[in-house]
């Protein structure tokens, strides 16, 4: 076996879903595959002397799951008082306007279309409920709309699918920008710098103990990956499929459409710098996915 603390991250062993730090608690939803790794992390989050609550990502349109995650707020005596969205792949928000009805909730996110109420999510917010304290971090990359959750008092980031507890996540293009996405790690690698965050609590997988060690590898992991996608062109592979054939020649087919997102979104970043002839014509293959992992 591999010593977790040895992976990227130090990924926490054990149960995914429970207490993880004193104020966040996870409720795993049951939509586990390739592409969504354990499933979803729905988070409840609360200062631990406070009776109310906010919910992090719904999760998927699952009456039981949605319903676990209020009888889990209840069991530890406490009233959702508040959902916010990290984007809106609907592995993570799909469930929001029916657990926003089940709980009497808003439900705040940066897509206006995602929102239930006035309210949206901006750069340098603060969502103050109940005592507890949670700082908007803009992180766009992976989609358009992703955020993520600086939780001060518990030195630690919520992260959506920017971080995954396990793996590498996709910029999933058009959408999703790498330019933005490098700049979003950088961002994030700030907070463990200057603001002592070391806890990441990601959309998907395990907590990691070691926040910067994950974006250290996250950033050494798409340098290497735009390399190999920079080398492949040169020697003569013309669109995003071939590209995706060579390059992720070891990793599982059926995760292949999901690479050839972030294929596309690498050859748009080599054209814009000027590292590769301008490729737009070529990039074929299918679109509107989302909700990738691991790649």
């Amino acid at each position: 076996m591999t010593d977790a603390a040895a992976l990227p991250g130090q990924p926490r062993g054990g149960v995914l879903s429970g207490a993880a730090t004193p104020r966040a608690v996870n409720v795993l939803a049951p939509n586990a595959s390739a592409m969504t790794l354990d499933g979803t992390n729905t988070w409840i989050v609360s200062e631990p002397d406070s009776d109310l609550a906010v919910v992090i990502d719904p999760g998927p349109l699952d009456d039981g799951h949605l319903r676990a995650v209020v009888g889990a707020a209840e069991q530890a005596g406490k009233r959702v008082a508040l959902t916010l969205l990290t984007h809106g792949h609907p592995d993570h928000a799909e469930g929001a306007a029916r657990f926003a009805g089940l709980t009497g909730t808003k439900v705040r996110a940066l897509d206006p279309a995602l929102r239930l109420g006035d309210e949206g999510l901006g750069a340098g917010d603060v969502i103050a409920v109940g005592g507890l304290e949670l700082r908007v971090v803009p992180t766009p990359g992976h989609t358009a709309d992703s955020l993520c959750f600086h939780l001060p008092a518990d030195r630690a980031v919520l992260t959506g699918d920017t971080i995954l507890g396990r793996g590498t996540t996709v910029v999933a293009h058009p959408d999703g920008r790498l330019g933005d996405y490098l700049d979003s790690l950088r961002r994030l690698r700030s907070l463990t710098v200057d603001d002592g965050v070391h806890t990441v609590l990601p959309g998907h997988g395990p907590v990691l103990e070691d926040a910067q060690g994950v974006v250290e590898f996250y950033l050494a992991h798409r340098a290497h990956r735009l390399a190999q996608v920079e080398t492949a062109v040169e020697d003569g592979y013309r669109t995003s499929a071939e590209v995706v054939a060579h390059v992720y020649a070891d990793v599982d087919r059926s995760l292949w459409p999901a690479a050839e997102l972030s294929v596309r979104a690498q050859l748009e970043y080599l054209t814009e710098h000027g590292l590769i002839q301008d490729m737009s014509g070529e990039l074929g293959g299918p679109g509107g996915l989302g909700g990738f992992r691991g790649l």
